[in-house]
């Protein structure tokens, strides 16, 4: 089958791109606005091998995308804030076993029920400081649908890459407007396969000893091999220890395979960000209406560019300081109060320089409140 063409909602779009990368088991709990990634998989998963399962809540559902992962799966389960909320516990057991899975959390206003139709990004932080403990983790967005789809297969390429659960950020407003997507042909893009240990059964296997170059083999649970997983601090066999020695090195290993690789972990797009007077950082469908500003403005001959991110946890810090490095004005469009201007001003040399745009009333933020906000930036010159 060569390249298809259709016009999707955003939530289809993410089921395109987890079919395309190999999806194989899904378990979920309807939630607005996710539950069409629930309710088209439970069709389409089956009729492409794939197992689907409806849990009772997304505490079971999180943990049964974990135990299908940890039989060789490429699993993944989809929610928003309050389920992802559910999920925080299991997602802390999933990093410290190293367990490679998919989460799609289609954010909508917060917090608690908040606004269950409308559109936030209010869970950019949640996804990176949500379990506790120190842990890395990925999370990624987009703001179109052709992006969805990549961003999806991204999303499971490194999950089996580096045997880590993998966010994925989009909000409601992405996942219920629809547009065009092209689905590559099948080998068109590049897919990681789970890295499969080369011991043979009886002899010791060691679930937890990286290789020279920081991959985990893996070997299906209840397959040739027995092996102890566990959400506690656990030697080379899996096995609990409170040696400081082995819990150092493993908390180093589960930072540093993630921190480490920030440049091969970032996607991103920019518009004009070489020459811009005033850079527009944004992300998510937020990043529409700031490509839409910078589009028209630079036709009026203003200097405006967009660094539109899509890797938002590991933070390419080093891409924002470069980018941002010349422009007189950094401004951040976001909905939420500011979560990645934090980000945004810890990583660039003149702080102060730095502002935010954003609109937290679950409407999306428009060109206009951006042009305003900007012109009054501008006029105070800070």
């Amino acid at each position: 089958m060569g390249r298809q063409v259709k016009f999707v909602q955003g939530n289809e779009a993410c089921v395109e791109g987890a079919l395309y990368a190999g999806l194989g088991f899904f378990a979920g709990y309807p939630i607005t606005p996710s539950t069409e990634i629930a309710e088209l998989l439970s069709a389409r998963l089956p009729q492409n091998k794939g197992i689907f399962m409806q849990m009772e809540d997304e505490i079971a559902s999180i943990c049964a995308i974990i135990g299908a992962s940890l039989t060789g799966r490429k699993s993944m389960t989809a929610t928003s804030g309050p389920g992802f909320s559910l999920m925080q516990e299991a997602l802390g057991f999933a990093a410290m076993a190293e367990i490679p899975c998919v989460i799609v959390d289609m954010q909508r206003g917060g917090p608690s029920t908040g606004l269950p139709t409308k559109l936030s990004q209010g869970d950019v932080n949640q996804a990176r400081w949500g379990t506790h403990g120190d842990h890395a983790i990925v999370a990624m967005t987009a703001s179109n649908h052709q992006d969805i789809f990549s961003v999806t297969v991204d999303a499971f390429n490194f999950a089996e890459m580096y045997r880590t659960p993998v966010i994925l950020l989009f909000d409601e407003v992405l996942a219920h407007m629809r547009e065009r997507l092209e689905i590559p042909s099948p080998g068109e893009l590049p897919l990681v396969e789970r890295l499969k240990t080369g011991v043979p059964e009886g002899v010791d296997y060691h679930p937890y000893l990286p290789r020279e170059d920081g991959r985990l083999p893996m070997s299906d649970f209840g397959g040739v091999h027995r092996y102890n997983v566990t959400g506690l601090f656990h030697d080379m066999w899996g096995f609990p220890t409170e040696d400081p020695k082995i819990v150092y090195g493993l908390m180093r290993h589960l930072v540093d395979k993630i921190e480490h690789h920030v440049d091969d972990l970032t996607r991103y797009r920019e518009y004009f960000a070489e020459d811009a007077e005033t850079l527009l950082i944004s992300y998510g469908s937020a990043a529409r209406s700031a490509l839409h500003v910078v589009m028209n403005r630079r036709q009026r001959g203003e200097r405006l560019g967009l660094l539109e991110l899509q890797t938002l946890w590991p933070f390419p810090a080093a891409l924002v300081r470069q980018k941002a490095e010349k422009a007189r004005y950094v401004v951040v469009v976001e909905m939420n109060m500011g979560q990645v201007l934090q980000s945004v001003k810890a990583a660039v040399e003149r702080p102060d320089r730095v502002s935010l745009a954003n609109q937290v009333d679950g409407t999306l933020i428009t060109p206009t409140s951006i042009l305003n906000i900007l012109r009054i930036i501008q006029g105070r010159g800070v």
